[in-house]
């Protein structure tokens, strides 16, 4: 007779109840904590929303708020809250309050969403420990103050230092982790725009008692384009007044594309520090192009800076105080601001900056700015230079160049043209002004002598649209002092001065041989306040082929007048030989 085995379950009788005893407290528990989620739905809710409120002094407004259980990243058991929807609005400003609570038509902070976790095991008690709040697509809109209306201070009812990450209420956040976030600080005065920022990822902790928070930063520059990182330590955000919230931190920005603006090309990186509170931060810092260039000339020189900026954070005007600059072989300082403004000229809305600032150097090259400016591989000349400056760039789309605007002094010595026959002339002309026409005729056409002329130049000048304007430039060569006046177009290398020429010998002694004594007639026609010859010149053609000659028009104009009123005719300039 077979004998029936009993099954497992009629075999493990108390494993069996023991079972569907604990199926039945989990259930039992599972409806308890929902019960629970559920309960503490419309309390969280409500402290979120009051809490802002108390904040902010200002409306708060959320469309959609929930409460589920489940277990947060680490495994821990409790509830997520979760919101969509969040509007705060800008505060009140309070009578006699000298901050920047403000009443407005666009909500101070727009919340796409928000997520946070609370463990079962903290108690329902105020305030609560989070470890970290996840928000997503944040946009803060900072009005301007002139917007701000007066209520009365009574209904104040204490200072509003905001601590960023207390942004739910009475409530002790770890870590606040951002991503989408968009801040935009509207400009206090006419004319100005609006700084905007667009932070990819906006990570707070470390947060203190006091609001201050460590953070780390990840935002995109819209021009030049490229990404910022910074880390550093913010806060307390003062609600009354952002601008004097305080900040500490370094940043560093690579591979930006300088051809954004029109006219000039090359790829910055940058890196520095910065210190104080929003409204004037202190920026130490440094920047390199090495292939900085116009694109007009397309010459590229490789540019270097060190600087010291005050910068207002809540419209990114800045004072540079100084910064010291290098251009290839040159180094020069700049002083001055640069303020953003509404431009006319700006086809896609993207606001412009007004440059203005003093430029010196006392130890540089023409050669550097000038290789900078010049199409083609050779400057009109070397030298060294000494120059003082001031140059406003005003905004616009149109090439940098063209907007470019400069005024000042220079002292160039050692001056020696990189045209053959321009250099040639100076030699020739330098001997002849001193009585040597013998040297000058035997080293005509040598291209390359062993005692090359150095000369030197001196003058004012302006930049405007590409030319350069020279009112008063003396040019200074051995045995000759030139004055002239003209201009000098930088695209097309066109050269146009006119200006006399004092030689220290006089005509007989500059031509030389039978020719001379010829002309020894005719020296004093030519002798004038103490110089040996005076003639008036005319220095023309382009940088590649100029004419340096003999202005026959200015010497009719001041010839001696024959007794019967007719020009004398003057024998042939040696500057013509």
């Amino acid at each position: 007779m077979t004998q029936t085995v009993p099954s497992f379950w009629r075999r493990h009788r108390v494993f069996k109840w023991t079972l569907i005893a604990a199926s039945s407290l989990f259930v039992v528990l599972f409806i308890m904590f929902a019960v629970v989620a559920r309960r503490a739905e419309p309390f969280l809710r409500e402290r979120v929303i009051s809490g802002l409120a108390e904040r902010f002094h200002a409306r708060v407004e959320l469309d959609n708020f929930k409460v589920v259980l489940g277990n947060s990243l680490h495994g821990e058991w409790g509830l997520w809250a979760e919101g969509k929807g969040l509007r705060i609005w800008p505060p009140q400003k309070a009578v006699n309050s000298p901050g920047l609570l403000i009443s407005s038509n666009e909500p101070l902070i727009r919340l796409r969403s928000f997520r946070f976790h609370i463990p079962l095991r903290l108690h329902i008690a105020w305030p609560l420990h989070i470890s970290s709040v996840r928000l997503a697509g944040l946009s803060v809109h900072i009005p301007p103050r002139a917007h701000a209306t007066e209520i009365p201070k009574k209904q104040l009812s204490r200072p509003t230092l905001l601590a960023a990450a207390s942004i739910f209420g009475r409530v002790q956040i770890d870590r606040v982790l951002c991503t989408d976030t968009d801040l935009v600080i509207e400009p206090g005065k006419p004319g100005k725009v609006p700084l905007r920022f667009a932070i990819a990822h906006l990570t707070l902790d470390s947060i203190a008692s006091d609001g201050s928070m460590h953070f780390q930063a990840e935002l995109t520059n819209p021009r030049p384009p490229g990404v910022i990182q910074s880390s550093g330590i913010f806060g307390p955000w003062v609600v009354d007044d952002p601008g004097a919230s305080s900040v500490a931190g370094t940043y560093s920005f690579h591979n930006a594309d300088l051809s954004v603006f029109h006219g000039i090309a090359g790829i910055l990186s940058s890196t520095g520090s910065y210190r104080g509170i929003l409204r004037e931060l202190v920026v130490d810092g440094e920047a390199n192009v090495p292939d900085f260039r116009l694109t007009r000339a397309n010459n590229p020189m490789q540019l270097h800076t060190l600087y010291h900026a005050i910068v207002d954070g809540t419209n990114g005007d800045t004072r540079l105080e100084p910064v010291n600059a290098t251009l290839g072989h040159s180094s020069f300082v700049a002083r001055g601001t640069i303020i953003g403004v509404h431009t006319s000229e700006s086809t896609d809305h993207i606001p412009g900056h007004d440059i203005a600032l003093t430029v010196g150097g006392a130890n540089t090259h023409v050669e550097d700015f000038l290789r900078l400016a010049t199409n083609g591989s050779k400057p009109l000349l070397t030298g060294d230079l000494a120059f003082n400056a001031s140059l406003h760039i005003p905004p616009g789309d149109s090439d940098v160049q063209k907007r470019l605007e400069l005024q000042g002094h220079f002292n160039l010595d050692h001056v020696e043209f990189t045209n053959d026959k321009m250099q040639g002339r100076v030699r020739e002309l330098s001997l002849r002004a001193q009585g040597h026409p013998g040297q000058a005729k035997s080293e005509k056409n040598d291209p390359a002598p062993n005692n090359p002329v150095q000369s030197s130049m001196n003058g004012n000048f302006t930049m405007q649209q590409g030319i350069i304007t020279l009112p008063n430039l003396v040019y200074a060569v051995p045995g000759a002092d030139i004055h002239l006046h003209g201009t000098y177009a930088i695209d097309s290398g066109a050269i146009d001065f006119n200006g006399k020429a004092r030689m220290k010998a006089t005509v007989s002694q500059m031509v030389g041989g039978w020719k001379g004594l010829l002309l020894k007639a005719a020296d004093p026609f030519f002798k004038k306040d103490g110089a040996g010859a005076e003639f008036p010149i005319h220095v023309g053609g382009t940088r590649d082929n100029p004419d340096f000659g003999l202005d026959l028009n200015g010497m009719k104009s001041t010839s001696p007048q024959s007794p019967g009123g007719s020009s004398q005719t003057h024998p042939q300039s040696p500057l013509q030989h």
